[in-house]
């Protein structure tokens, strides 16, 4: 009897198993450790990621918001009808009481100084910390006011009878301190507020127009009329070229949360600069194009890109790769050439990203620059054009995940059962009736399911996209597959080698986007699965 059939018996079976055990605990021992491993370093990861997309920033601004609102509110009110201003404060009070009809601003001390000739006008909604609205003690008619009330009191109204219907219509006499006084600044700010997120379009479309160049101003205009943007839109230009903020230090979650004191002290010696708690993944860096200043940065662009390049991939390898497996599995029939073609898509799926990027340099830039620039369909200048475009771009991705596809589609058609097409055959169909109508249907869940996750890939990649020529510093959204481009991976790849600590931070914000649309086209992907799966 031979050792290949021995069978152990009495004790030493149950040796046998016993060891047979323990080596099944040890193998599943592992296999839990690497998967623990596996999970705690991708949580490790993207932790750290989200640990850079929020936190404190430093920032200065060119002009303060605060002082541009506050400053805006104090011109119109002091260049307002009647006004007038005292640099003394006695000299106001004096000129309220002799001025029935006029209203005027003063300090608490300067107001009970002359408290006997003057009457403070009580705030119904709020208050003015150290400031007093006063009137003449013969003005008998404001008794109170409510802060929208104090709003065009003191800038636009023309008569008493423009704030409140019931008073007289009589001018309004506006008696006010200096610009530089702190009551007109306290009150400005309680009345009007001094975050300019809190300003009406009108306000801050005025803002603007004090601000900007009367030529800055007409280009605006000519883009699109300043009374058809939204708040959210002059808001964007009153930052980029009025605020003008520069980030000149950021801080991670973490020591934001640990080292908050030590940051306030770093933000104590850096003059003229603000500490702001930012969340750098907003709808804002989504929606916005990439910018040479990282705090108006944004990947819209890069997004635009990536849709555009996943598009042509999806479009190029999809139909090619279903086909060759379509071929290989129902009409291939095992000759030296079904084999050859076989070996080479296995060894093409393990081939470097980078290679395919070569393949396309030469292929699709080069070799077809007429195909890949548009100038074969004149849609591109001759003497500048080049086949640097998504479409290059799209059919280079497209060679690399193609394996990937024909493999997935090959297993998924050789799990539809052979009882299937038998039966097909049985009722008279042909064999390209039998396939399009049995084999495709029931093998949709795993062909899509495999190219979907092939495209999420292809989404990640960035190796051959820097080898085709993906552009790392461009502004304009591309508006067709002959357009120049950028992708949200070579976005990520630029940021993170800018020295400006505000760029990683950008890069980190990037990479949570990119994950997120990854994971969306996963989620398609087990959709997609879960609504056509079929059990036989």
């Amino acid at each position: 009897m031979t050792n290949n059939s021995y069978f152990p018996e009495g004790s030493e079976l149950e040796r046998f198993v016993k060891r047979r055990r323990q080596k099944g605990v040890i193998w599943r021992s592992l296999f839990l450790l690497a998967t623990t491993l596996g999970v705690v370093i991708l949580m490790v990861l993207l932790l750290s990621i989200i640990d850079d997309s929020l936190g404190y920033a430093a920032v200065q601004y060119k002009i303060d918001p605060q002082e541009m609102v506050v400053g805006f509110y104090q011109d119109m009110a002091l260049n307002a009808p009647n006004a007038r201003t005292f640099d003394d404060a006695d000299e106001l009070a004096r000129a309220l009481v002799a001025q029935p009809d006029a209203v005027g601003l003063l300090d608490e001390a300067t107001f009970r100084a002359h408290a006997d000739d003057l009457r403070a006008v009580s705030i119904e909604d709020g208050e003015l910390p150290g400031v007093v609205v006063a009137v003449s003690q013969q003005n008998d008619w404001p008794q109170s006011v409510s802060m929208l009330e104090l709003m065009p009191l003191f800038t636009i109204a023309e008569t008493w009878s423009d704030v409140r219907a019931a008073w007289p219509e009589t001018p309004v006499h506006r008696y006010l301190p200096p610009a530089s006084s702190p009551a007109l600044t306290t009150f400005v700010a309680s009345v009007y507020g001094d975050d300019p997120a809190q300003q009406p379009v009108e306000a801050l479309l005025a803002m603007l127009a004090q601000h900007l160049s009367p030529g800055a101003l007409r280009q605006f205009v000519a883009e699109k009329p300043l009374d058809q943007r939204t708040q959210e839109e002059v808001l964007g230009i009153l930052e980029e070229r009025v605020l003008e903020p520069t980030v000149i230090e950021t801080w991670s979650l973490s020591r934001s949360i640990l080292h908050k004191d030590e940051i306030e002290a770093a933000i104590a010696g850096m003059p003229d600069a603000e500490l702001e708690f930012r969340r750098w993944v907003t709808w804002d860096f989504i929606t916005s194009p990439q910018s040479s200043r990282p705090e108006l940065a944004g990947v819209r662009t890069a997004i635009i890109g990536s849709l555009w390049v996943v598009l042509i991939t999806l479009l190029f390898s999809v139909p090619v790769g279903i086909g060759a497996a379509v071929y290989l599995e129902e009409y291939g029939s095992g000759s030296r050439l079904d084999q050859f073609i076989e070996n080479n898509i296995n060894n093409l799926a393990g081939v470097p990203s980078i290679i395919y990027g070569m393949l396309g340099l030469a292929v699709f830039v080069r070799a077809l620059e007429p195909l890949t620039s548009g100038s074969m369909f004149g849609l591109a200048d001759p003497t500048t054009a080049n086949g640097r475009t998504i479409l290059a771009a799209g059919l280079t991705l497209g060679l690399l995940i193609l394996p990937i596809i024909i493999i997935n589609a090959r297993e998924a058609i050789r799990a539809v059962p052979r009882a299937f097409r038998e039966a097909s055959y049985g009722l008279g169909a042909t064999q390209w009736q039998t396939i399009w109508h049995h084999v495709l249907p029931n093998a949709i869940p795993g062909i899509l399911t495999g190219s979907i996750l092939a495209i999420s890939r292809a989404f990640g990649e960035t190796a051959p996209l820097v080898v085709v020529g993906a552009s790392t510093a461009i502004f304009v959204d591309p508006n067709g597959p002959f357009s120049k481009f950028t992708t949200l991976p070579i976005q990520i790849y630029q940021w993170t080698s800018r020295p400006q600590a505000a760029f990683q931070n950008l890069a980190a914000a990037a990479i949570i986007v990119l994950l997120a649309l990854l994971l969306a086209l996963n989620a398609v992907a087990i959709l997609l699965r879960n609504k056509y799966q079929r059990s036989y």
